[in-house]
């Protein structure tokens, strides 16, 4: 007699915080609340409900009813477009994105003016370096080190001995850098179609440099610089349909009016209208 195999116990899921996590309901909590009054008379029974407390819109965001007035009125071709769901998952991450390219800016346009300054203390600094540098060797030979082969001090004397013709084209360039950084941050920031643009172009020019870079030497800094800029250029060229790619923008903004929720209700109402007008035109066909 053979044995019925018995079944394997199922495990249990493990569920994660992003899993439940509710990206309209966040905003809301944090911004607050976007309710609207449309005057178009079946869209807004829709959008309104009588309580306790009186009149209740639903906010366009999250959905929920909110007692009160409505913070506006009027058609709802009027409306705000409210970002919603993937939408503000989206800038959520375009605005990482942009503080780590402030960030960055800001470092370069700070290195800029370190470069200027040094270009006009160079000569004081090479008279320190000269003055110090044995007395340091010295010390540092007891102890096993031979400075002079350090990195930082071969990265001295290799700053030192460029002319300063030089080193104001190198000033020049990283503050460009800078400020091209900074562009990116405010375009990303603000979410404009510019800054996009702005940001995918100034970060694909640099990426063939990047990957030479690594060819030379591979270090955790450059591949992670690397790999992010990467996911930079591809997310948003993904998402935001950039250089006509997915439908270009008439497709995202087709997408984006899709996730309003007024014109969702608004779909509802006029397939909900149509259909009891068929019903009405078929029976008086009957009668």
């Amino acid at each position: 007699m053979s044995r019925r195999p018995q079944p394997r116990p199922r495990l249990p899921r493990v569920r994660t915080p992003w899993r439940s996590f509710d990206w309209n309901v966040r905003n809301c909590g944090w911004h607050g609340h976007v309710t609207w009054a449309p005057t178009e008379e079946g869209l807004a029974r829709r959008m309104h409900v009588d309580t306790v407390e009186g009149d209740a819109w639903r906010c366009l965001r999250c959905g929920s009813y909110v007692p009160g007035e409505p913070l506006g009125r009027g058609p709802a071709e009027d409306a705000p477009i409210v970002l919603r769901g993937r939408a503000l998952r989206d800038a959520f991450i375009l605005r990482l994105l942009a503080a780590e390219r402030g960030i960055r800016g800001i470092l370069l346009v700070a290195l800029a003016y370190g470069i200027y300054k040094f270009e006009g203390a160079q000569d004081s600094l090479q008279r320190v370096f000269d003055d110090y540098l044995p007395r340091l060797s010295a010390v540092a030979q007891h102890a096993g080190v031979d400075l002079q082969s350090t990195g930082p001090v071969h990265l001295i004397q290799k700053a030192l001995s460029t002319d300063r013709h030089t080193l104001t084209l190198i000033s020049l360039g990283v503050l460009a850098y800078g400020a091209l950084e900074l562009l990116e941050a405010v375009g990303l920031w603000l979410m404009r179609r510019w800054g996009e643009y702005v940001a995918v172009v100034g970060t694909a020019v640099f990426i063939p440099l990047e990957i030479y870079e690594l060819v030379e030497q591979v270090t955790w800094l450059r591949v992670a610089a690397f790999a992010l800029n990467v996911f930079a250029v591809v997310y948003i060229v993904w998402t935001k349909r950039l250089f006509g790619f997915r439908g270009g923008r008439a497709a995202f903004e087709a997408e984006r009016h899709s996730e309003s929720l007024l014109e969702v209700e608004r779909a509802a109402a006029e397939t909900r209208g149509g259909g009891s007008a068929g019903i009405r035109s078929s029976a008086r066909r009957r009668g």
